[in-house]
Parts: structure tokens; C-alpha cells; sequence
């Protein structure tokens, strides 16, 4: 039996407001109450923690895929179903997105956008077709949403590039549309 995987990409903080580590949190029990597989950055602090620990704490399978420098620096979280060090950040990205069915994308900084466009950027090449959901937690995706409407506007992309991301407000909300996406 093949294990449904969603890959979750999000802050290493857990930023200013309260309702990003909520939304984690929420969503990383959700996911494993559904039975499905999270795989993340392996790390235990910040939202990456919050949402892992959430998803253990349903009992969950939890897979977290860290690259070796950053062991340390994040506080690697060796306590989950499967975990795996590799050797680079792009290689995590790969193993990352290659053992999901899906990907959302939580709150975060500079890594989880990379992380975010490298899936949409592969979903744009046809590399793949996995669903890619953005969680806007208290409207913290917003102006991310406005940019990518605008590069649109300016004729850098295809209105195609928008229809490959699904927008949540709530966990709820993406639980939803993760499983009307989902086979």
C-alpha cells in the first residue's frame, strides 16, 4: 500500500504571530489524522518543529530530510519515522519533493520561497503535476500572491503559472483542498 506524502515547506521561526505556529501545528496533526506521510526539512525548531511534533503527536509518519551543514545549525529532528542527511540543500529539495504527493507551503523566509518556486518553476516544465498549496496564514502569503499576479500582468508568465498554485486560508481549508486534489 503506497503511503500518501505531503511535503510541507516552512520557516525554520516561528515568526510574529501567534497563528503561523497555530496553522502548523493544525496542520501537521490533520495531515497525519488523515494518514498521510509528512515529509519536511527535518528540522526541530520553528514552524518546521511545531509541525512535525503536531503530526507525531496524532501519530503520524514523519520523514525529514536535512542536508549535513545544517544538522546542527537547526537542531536536527532525529526522533521521526524516517530521517535522511544529505549532502546538499539541492539535494534535499529533490529528495524532498520526490517522495511527496503534494507540497504546501507555510509561512517562512528566504528558504521556503526557493523551495516554493523551485516546485512551482518544475511544475512549469511539466517535471511534475503535484498539487502545490499555499497556506496564507494570517494573510502572510498575500503580497507574494500580488507579485506573482503582477508578473503575470507584465507578460513574464502565462496566467497558467497562477492556476498551479491553490490558495488556503485555514488547514482546514487546505486539508480540503489537499484531499479533492489528491487521488
Amino acid at each position: 500500500m503506497t503511503v500518501t506524502s505531503i511535503c510541507v515547506y516552512c520557516g525554520s521561526r516561528t515568526g510574529t504571530k501567534p497563528v503561523y505556529a497555530e496553522d502548523a501545528r493544525a496542520l501537521g496533526w490533520e495531515i497525519a489524522r488523515q494518514g498521510w506521510r509528512l515529509v519536511y526539512g527535518a528540522g526541530d525548531v520553528g514552524l518546521m518543529g511545531e509541525t512535525a511534533r503536531a503530526a507525531q503527536g496524532a501519530g503520524g509518519d514523519t520523514f525529514g530530510v536535512i542536508p549535513q551543514h545544517l544538522v546542527d545549525r537547526e537542531v536536527g529532528k532525529t526522533d521521526l519515522t524516517r530521517y535522511v542527511v544529505t549532502e546538499t540543500m539541492h539535494e534535499r529539495k529533490k529528495v524532498m519533493i520526490m517522495n511527496a504527493d503534494a507540497v504546501v507551503v507555510l509561512p517562512g523566509g528566504a528558504g521556503s520561497l526557493d523551495e516554493l518556486f523551485e516546485a512551482l518553476t518544475w511544475r512549469q516544465l511539466g517535471l511534475h503535476d503535484k498539487p502545490i498549496l499555499v497556506l496564507n496564514s494570517g494573510g502572510y502569503w498575500t503580497p507574494l500572491r500580488a507579485l506573482i499576479a503582477h508578473v503575470i500582468e507584465q507578460g513574464f508568465a502565462d496566467a497558467s503559472l497562477a492556476e498551479m498554485l491553490t490558495w488556503a486560508d485555514t488547514p482546514g481549508e487546505a486539508m480540503t483542498a489537499l484531499r479533492a486534489a489528491l487521488p
